[in-house]
């Protein structure tokens, strides 16, 4: 048998490299490309490149991500390039034959006010949070394209939504990171300058649920092993994407404390109430992920810990 070809889109982001470290225990044989030597925004070139490489499987990881503060202040750039990444690669994917692709979304797809834990059944049952409405459209466009090769080619493209990610190699910018690694950041940056307090966006009560990167990785690779006809039984008809989470959340409060101690900063912590903090709660059902046979293995307090100790040994 022929060695299968995997392509992880987005191979330098946090969720890829984690997907690559998975996937090198393997016996698959990882095709990779990097912005430079591959604009995934640029349709004729992710054709070429998919018929080019002859590739059997499909990781779409890729993706313009950022927190509130970037989100809220680059919406075009958010869901242009999320758009075209996306449609290019699922498409090229269909052009150059490949049955199986899994596309990464993310938890912001659910209204601002779903019920809680979301169901995959929430989706486009209400308004979207404001503040990253542009992703959060850009990445329910995946899931349609995705159901729509599906229906009408037969392929087998699943989409996976995962909770707030974190791990090595995230964007600890302390403004356009999302919560954990900019408050790391933040509060090393406080340590050095001796800053007597930290001003955190919000109320500090937003709830929120967050899960390791590599618990991510592991995730993804499980569900696309599972065979065609096994996998597509166990996700209802209108629903074909499946949360990917830990199922359990904190408040930002909570986070902020927890990370305080693990960074050593003794400063206060103060709330900003006039800025805005997103959803009140968010929190993954993740029961069907759970009846497939997979679940999170990496404690919030574990993982915290490594990340902090990865920031300081490669950041600082």
């Amino acid at each position: 048998m022929s060695t299968k070809r995997i392509f992880v889109a987005g191979h330098q982001g946090m969720v890829g490299r984690a997907l690559c470290r998975q996937l090198q225990k393997t016996d698959g044989e990882l095709i990779t490309a990097s912005r430079s030597e591959l604009d995934l925004t640029e349709q004729a070139a992710v054709v070429a490149f998919f018929r080019r490489h002859k590739i059997d499987e499909v990781y779409l990881a890729a993706a313009k991500v950022g927190g509130i503060y970037a989100n809220d202040r680059h919406p075009a750039d958010f869901i242009y390039q999320n758009l075209m990444i996306q449609t290019n690669v699922i498409h090229a994917a269909h052009l150059a034959d490949v049955q199986k692709l899994l596309f990464l979304g993310s938890s912001c797809i659910y209204p601002k006010f779903a019920p809680q834990p979301i169901d995959e059944t929430a989706l486009l049952t209400g308004l979207l949070e404001p503040t990253n409405e542009p992703y959060a459209i850009a990445k329910i466009a995946g899931i349609k394209l995705c159901e729509s090769y599906n229906r009408q080619y037969q392929r087998d493209y699943r989409s996976a939504m995962p909770t707030n990610l974190y791990g090595p190699y995230d964007n600890f910018d302390p403004l356009h990171g999302h919560v954990i690694p900019a408050l790391i950041t933040r509060f090393h940056l406080a340590i050095k300058q001796q800053t007597p307090n930290i001003n955190i966006w919000g109320s500090g009560l937003a709830r929120r649920e967050f899960m390791h990167v590599d618990d991510l990785a592991s995730a993804l690779t499980y569900l696309m092993a599972i065979p065609t006809m096994e996998y597509w039984a166990q996700l209802e008809s209108r629903c074909s994407h499946i949360n990917v989470g830990t199922g359990i959340d904190c408040s930002i409060r909570e986070l902020a404390e927890m990370l305080a101690q693990l960074t050593g900063y003794a400063g206060m912590l103060d709330y900003d109430t006039t800025q805005p903090e997103g959803t009140p709660v968010k929190k993954l059902n993740v029961t069907k992920l759970h009846a497939l046979g997979w679940q999170a293995s990496t404690s919030l307090a574990d993982g915290l810990r490594q990340t902090v100790a990865w920031y300081q040994a490669n950041c600082l």
